[in-house]
């Protein structure tokens, strides 16, 4: 992995979270933070004296960079704040540097600069955008950067609609950059949640910006729900939904089986506040049986849990980390399911049929049954012996 950031005679060692599961042609920037950090460096005077904002870094070398700037840092992503962190320390830089916000806490703070990494989400972008109507001024700068084929006319539309008028750069290496001058409009509201229905039984799903199938239940979730009943009886078991997403799989235990206790882990803020919602709005009784815990994976997982380990875990496995395709954050998911399922416990994975999830589960548990199966999914069930 190349991990040695070199520009405008300046050197950042910087890595992705967590560095043993990445591949070795990946590294923790890209072009488009390349290209807006020698814009800012050229363009933009007296940086130490700017109240600078920072959304989407996405393994923090934009926090790394501007850390003399005191910036105030915003993500959706526990694995990009992790990132950071670690990016900080191995530059020797202060944690105390950067300010932390997740995407779900609401900031008051006006702000002179504001850069922004153009997200693989467009809800989430539109979201962040309606949230700075509140702390941007007619003199707040916005440059945001990303890849060329991220920036599109509604794009452009997006910054136009909530914050006011703008241009883009020219393309370099593949990467452009977008100019926004705020016009002091703050009357856009947002459209988010995003709510929708299931039936039998009738949940009301609300989903934020951010939420992985925000606009109706995807299609992995909607063949393992199919295939609940196949299940061992999970009342008074300990349940594990991760990747919970909105929690769509975690509510639907919860009310077949009353009794069971369910953990709801993602690594997105916006994901776990919706799962929460949901359960407060659809279940509330049921709020003593469950957890929310925002992780990468299942880390840490005894520190962060009341239980040290469980029974069950149901996992539908992300395939991508930002704009990336990648399969080890299912290998995560599988090692860490192995650590933390009691002996006899079972792991549920539903993926796509052409993925290897067979080969990988084998590998760790020895053996592998197909629960279920059709023309594009598999239910794979997994016992630790």
């Amino acid at each position: 992995m190349n991990t040695s950031l070199t520009l405008l005679d300046r050197n950042l060692q910087l890595v992705r979270y967590p560095q043993n599961l990445q591949h070795p042609s990946w590294q923790a920037w890209d072009a488009a933070d390349e290209y807006l950090i020698e814009y800012v460096e050229q363009n933009i005077q007296d940086l130490q004296v700017h109240s600078l904002s920072i959304y989407n870094d996405d393994f923090g070398a934009l926090a790394c960079w501007f850390s003399e700037s005191k910036p105030l840092w915003v993500s959706d992503s526990y694995v990009a704040k992790q990132s950071c962190l670690l990016n900080l320390q191995q530059n020797n830089i202060e944690i105390e540097s950067v300010t932390f916000f997740d995407s779900v806490t609401k900031i008051d703070s006006p702000t002179e600069l504001v850069l922004i990494k153009i997200p693989k989400t467009t809800a989430l972008l539109e979201q962040q955008l309606i949230d700075l109507q509140a702390r941007v001024t007619a003199s707040t700068q916005v440059i945001a950067a990303g890849k060329a084929n991220l920036i599109q006319k509604s794009t452009l539309a997006l910054f136009e609609k909530y914050l006011g008028a703008t241009t883009t750069s020219l393309a370099k290496k593949k990467a452009r950059l977008i100019f926004c001058k705020p016009s002091g409009d703050k009357s856009h509201k947002s459209p988010y949640p995003t709510i929708w229905s299931t039936n039998k039984p009738k949940f009301e799903i609300s989903n934020l910006a951010n939420v992985f199938a925000r606009q109706q239940l995807d299609i992995g979730a909607r063949f393992m729900l199919e295939q609940l009943p196949k299940l061992p009886n999970l009342n008074n078991k300990s349940v594990i939904d991760l990747g919970c997403g909105n929690g769509v799989l975690g509510l639907h235990v919860l009310k077949k089986y009353p009794e069971a206790n369910v953990l709801f882990i993602d690594e997105s803020y916006m994901a776990i506040a919706s799962a929460k919602q949901n359960l407060l709005s659809n279940l509330p009784e049921q709020e003593q049986h469950a957890e929310f815990i925002v992780n990468n994976c299942l880390d840490d997982f005894t520190e962060k849990s009341k239980f040290s380990e469980v029974d069950i875990i149901l996992c539908n496995p992300p395939f991508h980390q930002q704009n990336t395709i990648t399969d080890h954050i299912a290998w995560q998911m599988f090692n860490d399911a192995q650590s933390v399922l009691k002996k006899g416990g079972q792991l549920f994975v539903v993926g796509n049929r052409h993925l290897d999830y067979p080969k990988k589960l084998k590998r760790l548990f020895g053996s592998t049954t197909t629960v279920a199966t059709n023309q594009k999914f598999s239910i794979l069930s997994v016992t630790k012996s």
